[in-house]
């Protein structure tokens, strides 16, 4: 009995000493690091605790306005990796923008730290993303964390909402009879484009006007790359030019079933970006949700919030 507890002693000292090794390898720091293919790409390493690589939204956006408008908060009690994707934020342009090189370029930097599992975060569009290194990679991924995320960019069920809210706003009932994605994205952009001309358009994203001057005024201070959302974008708005990378398009909720790792999906009630029942067409096994009285910017608008429910999907995580 001796020689087990011994064992047993000498097994917990080995585990605690590794991931002593592992933190110490996440000191805070940013640097660029440089793909296989010689793309440079900006990460930042902040925080302590649990290691969590943040996906961002766009498609296009950079880590930036996510972490100094709310995202640093949670560096309390999680290590958080930042990283601008290629052609995205203040990353450079790269010639292949397929999903497989994004995926790889993040597995890479978690190589890099020297990172063995580690949670993941998105926000908006990076859920298409996040979902596919969950899919592809997962002996390095401890959780998920959505955030306002679409599995499916251009889903059918979240046009049709856009479409009917945007009528909404502009004081005009209507049904939405299209089923096909091509009519209803025809729809969304109409609806779009009536919204910018009374100056409303932002309400898709969030009610307080004020809000989207606090954005604005960060971009403008950081001019960033919109590369990779040209490219995979492109062939959406012009249908002459040829569609390069389809992938971005599936509807991802699908795999959802085959992801067994723990996961949180925070909703904003009043977020028209992504749609406030979207979240609902996901079926990860070990799911859990947390709606959240805000929209698509709620880690802004309502931080306090979106921290505690971060925090304490943690927490159940490491007791169990």
């Amino acid at each position: 009995m001796k020689k087990i507890a011994l064992f047993v002693c000498i097994t917990i000292m080995l585990c605690q000493a590794c991931k002593q090794k592992q933190e110490k390898q996440l000191e805070n720091k940013q640097f660029n690091f440089v793909t296989s293919d010689h793309v440079s790409l900006p990460v930042k390493v902040s925080g302590k605790g649990d290691i969590c690589m943040f996906v961002p939204g766009g498609p296009g956006g950079g880590y930036l306005s996510f972490e100094q408008l709310g995202g640093n908060k949670l560096e309390g009690f999680l290590t958080m990796i930042y990283m601008d994707q290629r052609g995205s934020g203040s990353a450079q342009n790269a010639r292949d923008y397929s999903m497989d090189r994004l995926l790889k370029d993040m597995d890479d930097v978690r190589a890099k730290l020297g990172v063995d599992k580690m949670y993941l975060m998105s926000h908006s569009f990076g859920g298409v993303i996040m979902v596919n290194y969950a899919k592809k990679y997962p002996q390095h991924v401890k959780g998920l964390i959505l955030v306002n995320s679409a599995l499916y960019f251009f889903s059918p069920d979240a046009l049709a909402e856009q479409i009917s809210y945007g009528y909404k706003l502009l004081g005009k009932d209507t049904v939405i009879k299209a089923k096909n994605p091509d009519s209803l994205f025809a729809g969304d952009m109409a609806v779009r484009a009536k919204l910018s001309k009374v100056h409303l358009g932002y309400k898709l994203l969030t009610d307080s006007i004020k809000t989207i001057g606090v954005f604005d005024k960060l971009d403008s201070l950081h001019p960033r790359t919109n590369d990779f959302a040209y490219k995979i974008l492109a062939p959406v708005l012009d249908k002459t030019k040829k569609m390069i990378y389809p992938e971005y398009f599936k509807d991802y909720n699908t795999i959802t079933p085959d992801i067994n790792v723990p996961v949180l999906v925070i909703t904003g009630i009043n977020d028209h970006a992504v749609g406030p029942n979207t979240y609902k067409l996901a079926k990860f096994p070990h799911q859990k949700v947390v709606k959240i009285d805000g929209g698509h910017l709620l880690y802004y608008e309502n931080n306090s919030a979106f921290v505690d429910a971060v925090k304490n999907f943690i927490k159940d995580q490491s007791v169990n």
